[in-house]
């Protein structure tokens, strides 16, 4: 459940409908809103949002807003864990430069450290759209059984009637170089008993999950963790991309990235990454 949903507040040109959104979210769940801004309290700031909060859907629940200066990825993160907070929405850039990439936006620096799950919208709108589509990981990780039950408490939630659970497997897995008729024939046979064995996983998850009335559709990518999932995600035009939260990363892993951090450099659209 989520009772206490956070969101940054950034006097940006999106505030207005990042803060919409966040608005729709606490209403959907049901839950306490809590505006987070870094930086200085001033009267010009107090009077901007409150003529958006006049303009904004009513909130059923309770609204505060914290007022801390300091540096804003550990002031977010320390709020999210003083205050109990179930889930921290965010707007995001769509694609990092190369110099935010090695360094880290932010919006992604939080994401990697945030001590709760982390909703990264990338086009905010101050009208809802409905979700249509939901793309969630279904990789082999101690993670995934709760984040594919997340991604579908979330669809019944939102409404969404179709959801895509990507079995992302590495190439590495193919051991067959194909370089004749007779090795193509074992990779084929071996693609296809993982290809089985995958569906196997997948469906003994699906067996404790209600999904009446959501259409589901199993999907094994064989190719790089984090990128092909995010590619499938963008060719696919899905709303909504719901992944496990990251391992603990270092400096390495910017150099050479892997699962997720493809995901936070490129995003393919609004990206729930669950604790």
């Amino acid at each position: 459940m989520i009772y206490k949903i956070a969101i940054g507040i950034a006097f940006s040109p999106n505030l207005k409908a990042n803060l919409f959104e966040a608005i729709r979210a606490a209403n959907m769940f049901g839950a306490n809103l809590i505006g987070i801004h870094v930086g200085e309290e001033s009267a010009e700031k107090k009077n901007k949002l409150k003529n958006l909060l006049q303009e904004a859907p009513e909130i059923e629940n309770s609204f505060t807003i914290t007022w801390k200066q300091g540096e804003p990825v550990d002031v977010i993160l320390n709020t999210c864990a003083q205050e109990n907070v179930d889930l921290l929405i965010l707007g995001a850039l769509q694609k990092e430069n190369l110099y935010k990439y090695y360094v880290g936006s932010i919006a992604r620096k939080i994401t990697r450290k945030a001590p709760c799950s982390v909703l990264l919208l990338i086009k905010p709108s101050t009208q809802r759209i409905p979700c249509k589509h939901i793309v969630v990981n279904g990789l082999k990780d101690d993670k995934t059984a709760e984040t594919i039950k997340y991604a579908f408490s979330i669809s019944k939630d939102l409404q969404c009637k179709r959801v895509t659970i990507v079995e992302e497997v590495s190439q590495t897995e193919l051991e067959v170089k194909v370089n004749d008729d007779k090795t193509l024939r074992k990779a084929t046979i071996d693609k296809e008993r993982i290809v089985t064995r995958e569906e196997i996983r997948v469906n003994s998850i699906l067996n404790e999950i209600d999904t009446k009335d959501i259409i589901v559709k199993k999907q094994s990518i064989f190719g790089r963790r984090g990128y092909s999932i995010g590619h499938y995600a963008k060719v696919k035009r899905a709303d909504l991309l719901v992944m496990n939260s990251p391992a603990k990363t270092n400096l390495l892993d910017r150099v050479f990235p892997h699962d997720i951090e493809y995901i936070l450099s490129e995003l393919p659209t609004d990206v729930l990454i669950v604790k």
